[in-house]
């Protein structure tokens, strides 16, 4: 597969700079090879995967303040968690994911790529509430918000950011996560758009600020009460 990886475009030399550059064609390289042969990506994807998957990930970093912690929860093959690590070395990057056979995959990479910014952890979100905290949850194509709601908070310090990485349905799915925005004593909602003028269409996330969480939030368990009613902006 991996000889069917396309050229990457000019914009990816302006996204992936410095070490990135190398480091991003030898992930390209991981995903169409191993990652197909071992299911973490279809073989369609193959032809996509600058636009689709490496560049529309990186982009992500736009949102990502500078030097933090951050948790890419449900991991899968490294979207966009491993990405983010290439273009952000200031960053520290947890990628954190339930199965044995894509942890794997991840460390196999992590070592390939020589990331000393990324450390890889085995298991599900809701394990770690309470043990670990993170400034930014990243994910991508993990559950609807109200569902990844559940899980990232309570990995948030207060103050801390979700970014999820969604598509068409974003506004409808950050509409219908309201009762559980209120729940969570979200600071603020949002929708924000980036990567203008490097991928089409620009990537969309949701971009959610944790408020002070509750001892029964940080332990994954459900609250006793409803926090005060989260504000919600819209916007790019």
């Amino acid at each position: 597969m991996s000889d069917q990886i396309p050229e990457p475009p000019e914009v990816a030399r302006e996204v992936f700079t410095g070490d990135a550059w190398s480091r991003a064609e030898t992930f390209a390289g991981l995903l169409a090879g191993p990652g197909v042969v071992r299911g973490l990506l279809g073989p369609r994807e193959v032809p996509r995967i600058w636009d689709r998957h490496l560049l529309n990930c990186a982009v992500v970093a736009e949102a990502v303040p500078v030097g933090v912690r951050l948790v890419d929860i449900g991991s899968g093959a490294g979207l966009p968690g491993l990405v983010l690590a290439i273009v952000r070395p200031d960053i520290k990057v947890t990628l954190l994911e339930p199965l044995l056979r894509r942890t794997v995959f991840l460390q196999e990479c992590v070592e390939s790529l020589k990331l000393d910014n990324v450390e890889v952890l085995r298991g599900r979100a809701e394990e770690f509430a309470g043990k670990r905290e993170f400034d930014v949850v990243s994910a991508r194509a993990v559950a609807p918000l109200d569902r990844l709601l559940k899980w990232s908070i309570p990995l948030l310090r207060e103050g801390g950011e979700l970014l999820a990485m969604k598509g068409e349905r974003a506004a409808e799915e950050l509409a219908d996560a309201g009762p559980q925005l209120r729940a969570s004593g979200v600071r603020t909602a949002e929708l924000v758009s980036v990567g203008h003028g490097k991928v089409e269409p620009p990537a969309t996330l949701i971009r959610v600020v944790a408020g002070r969480a509750s001892d029964e939030a940080r332990h994954g368990t459900r609250p006793k009460s409803r926090s005060p009613r989260a504000k919600r902006t819209r916007g790019q």
